[in-house]
């Protein structure tokens, strides 16, 4: 009987020695405005708490339609407040999203042509960049400058649209689009920093671009581990990570 209960000590000690015990990766769900700004936070976080992280980035509203197909995030970080708050009021998200930065819209170039709005309806610019205003808030937030500057008319042939900010980029970068719409936390990436010539555009003729975040409420146990990372991005030195990428803090 000492002998059988022997054996199954040892072989449950064996099994629980073999079993893996690498954290779970945290899969964030992050707007494409904070691309770079997540990958120093992300490792900021993981440096102090061990935990890994991965992301996956797109628009806002793609990510959203994701969580709802039932994508396996942890956690949404938005562009905005709109979406976050959907989740929540549909049962997606564990409590109410909090705003945890602002955001900031420039027009950027790297073309030998100097930014400015006014120039947008000149005859040398072809192609304005902006993502699109149904799914991305910067791409609205650019839809809300070109209307109160009542370019909007003359402008809508040139305007090509990209999924997200990441895409949009791409058409800035390549010169695909001579000027286009994107977040300052890109140009003030460490990649794009000095790249091209950008203008900030004044945040008080577009809508408040209040970014959110919210745990999603799924099956993945994750939940501990998320609220570490939530609790991280509120912290004094999340706020200066995103400070450091030009984004409002408070």
């Amino acid at each position: 009987m000492k002998l059988i209960s022997l054996v199954i000590i040892l072989s449950y000690s064996l099994l629980v020695g073999c079993q893996d015990t690498t954290p779970t990766k945290l899969t964030i769900a992050t707007a494409a405005n904070m691309q770079f700004a997540m990958k120093e936070l992300t490792s900021s976080f993981t440096i102090q708490t061990g935990l890994p992280c991965e992301t996956v980035i797109s628009s806002s509203g793609k990510l959203t339609a994701q969580i709802k197909e039932g994508a396996p995030f942890d956690i949404l970080v938005s562009a905005d407040m709109k979406y976050p708050s959907d989740l929540f009021e549909n049962g997606f998200a564990t409590s109410a999203p909090e705003t945890y930065a602002h955001g900031r819209l420039v027009l950027w170039s790297m073309t030998e042509q100097s930014p400015s709005l006014e120039i947008l309806s000149d005859e040398t610019i072809s192609h304005i960049a902006l993502a699109n205003p149904k799914i991305a808030p910067y791409g609205s937030a650019a839809v809300e400058v070109l209307e109160h500057h009542n370019i909007l008319g003359e402008v809508t042939d040139k305007v090509v649209y990209g999924e997200s900010i990441a895409q949009t980029n791409q058409f800035i970068i390549s010169k695909a689009a001579e000027m286009g719409f994107t977040a300052k936390s890109v140009v003030l990436s460490p990649g794009m920093k000095g790249q091209g010539r950008w203008i900030e555009i004044d945040p008080n003729i577009y809508t408040p671009l209040a970014q959110g975040i919210v745990i999603l409420d799924n099956q993945r146990g994750q939940l501990d581990q998320a609220q570490k990372f939530y609790d991280f991005l509120f912290s004094q030195k999340g706020k200066e990570i995103l400070d450091k990428f030009g984004y409002s803090v408070f």
